[in-house]
């Protein structure tokens, strides 16, 4: 097991998952000690990176595409203190980091964990019911519906219809913008069959946001809504015919079979032997360093 502990969080890996956990420090933001407890599972893991600084330096994950529904409503447009896969490390546990990023290449690299796209999320985004203000209104979420509701700020022509509920099964994407500069930024939903190219201002399935403190907590509304809408890269389901009386069905295609979850012993030691030769051959041809080949060695044998 590796852990990092530091004013701006915990970060520990014990071979399978990480649990990130929010440090108390004033500098954290509210969108991470909202989030609270984070576990990442290894298989949603694109790579880590550790960058030095003067003073201080940071761990950051990078996270396959698709995996995290947070990452996917906010497209990457997350400040480094609101984002909780950054962890800000002080200059004397520069060698604890350094550890600690070698631990996950190194299970990375063991578990032959690609860093391709999913088309499923990984992980289960914020838990709801929840609720959060900011901006020009308050957006709510039960987890099959939400509803926007207006304050004294919100301009009459939007806010003259009253509040307004949309169903998840309307839903047809979801986005978070922040203000940048002086462009307000926006918590939209785009619902099915109503199209719109209004400004958030005046779009009624919208929340204008304008840069204040609590903008990043809308993203907790948008990953929770994200995680129940179809994934954008998930296999298109097909149409097949059904008796006149009834709508077509929709179908998704099968599973393939899931591998034996128990193989025999002698043949998952024949393939840690092969896995040894496969990265004696890398690292001879210079794919692998000494130091990552002896890394990933020692992982294979302490399973052998």
């Amino acid at each position: 097991m590796a852990e990092i502990i530091q004013r701006d969080g915990t970060w520990t890996f014990d071979g399978d998952a990480l649990r990130l956990v929010p440090g108390r420090d004033k500098n954290v933001g509210l969108l991470r000690k909202a989030l609270g407890e984070l576990t990442v599972p290894l298989g949603a893991l694109a790579g880590i990176s550790f960058e030095h600084g003067k003073r201080s330096g940071r761990l950051r994950l990078r996270l396959r595409d698709g995996a995290d529904p947070l990452l996917q409503a906010t497209g990457g447009r997350l400040t480094d203190s609101a984002d909780p896969y950054h962890l800000t490390v002080e200059s004397d546990r520069y060698g604890v980091a350094e550890y600690f990023v070698d631990e996950i290449r190194g299970a990375l690299l063991l578990d032959e964990v690609p860093a391709t796209a999913v088309d499923r999320f990984l992980l289960p985004g914020p838990s709801v019911p929840l609720s959060v203000s900011a901006g020009d209104g308050t957006a709510s979420f039960d987890g099959e519906q939400v509803r926007l509701e207006w304050n004294w700020k919100t301009e009459e022509a939007k806010s003259a219809a009253g509040a307004r509920s949309l169903a998840l099964s309307d839903i047809r994407s979801v986005e978070w913008q922040p203000a940048v500069g002086l462009e307000n930024g926006h918590l939209r939903f785009t619902v099915r069959g109503a199209p719109t190219k209004a400004p958030p201002k005046y779009d009624p399935n919208a929340v204008e946001l304008w840069g204040f403190k609590k903008d990043p907590l809308m993203t907790l509304v948008a990953a929770a809504v994200q995680a129940r809408l179809p994934h954008p890269s998930a296999p298109p389901q097909t149409q097949v015919p059904t008796p006149a009386d009834g709508p077509p069905k929709q179908l998704t295609p099968s599973p393939s079979p899931a591998p034996h979850p128990n193989p025999p012993p002698e043949a998952d030691h024949d393939a840690l032997l092969r896995r040894l030769r496969e990265l004696g051959d890398l690292r001879e041809s210079g794919v692998l360093t000494d130091e990552e080949f002896t890394l990933a060695k020692r992982a294979i044998l302490k399973r052998m």
